[in-house]
């Protein structure tokens, strides 16, 4: 349901608050590595985030992304809009374009369902609470076993 470019923006994102206690500006190419995302992509993914005010850019020697202190109650639900929008919460299962409440396809009740519960998650989980389950070890952002950040 999710673009990859959106599950990498939120791995992202959630690397750059992880180091947000640390005061520590991050380049394009840490976070890449970090979150297992190609450079390129990560660079504008980035700069996407930072003009939405999700995240923050410093231009410069000592520049990079990080995220200030008011960023880490945002919730999650900007970044997926700011990535793939929010119609993929108001789209059909099965993709049809006429399917609605009056003209259901086989899915739409189940997956109005699935649709609404997804949307709930994304506003109520905040990308302080992603990167407090990376940094207390009960969860990850990369497929590398047993990373230590």
């Amino acid at each position: 349901m999710l673009s990859k470019t959106c599950k990498y923006g939120i791995r992202a994102a959630a690397y750059v608050a992880l180091k947000a206690s640390d005061g520590v500006k991050l380049s394009v190419k840490e976070i890449a590595k970090e979150v297992d995302a190609p450079e390129a992509f990560t660079g504008k993914i980035l700069q996407l985030l930072n003009k939405q005010h999700i995240i923050t850019s410093q231009k410069g020697p000592h520049g990079g992304f990080y995220v200030e202190r008011f960023q880490l109650d945002q919730p999650i639900i900007h970044i997926v809009n700011a990535i793939d929008g929010m119609a993929i919460f108001q789209e059909c299962g099965l993709g049809l374009r006429q399917c609605s409440e009056v003209h259901p396809c086989p899915m739409h009740a189940t997956f109005k369902v699935a649709r609404e519960a997804l949307l709930d998650v994304f506003q109520s989980t905040t990308l302080g609470q992603l990167a407090g389950g990376v940094k207390d070890g009960s969860s990850y952002i990369n497929n590398a076993l047993g990373a230590d950040w």
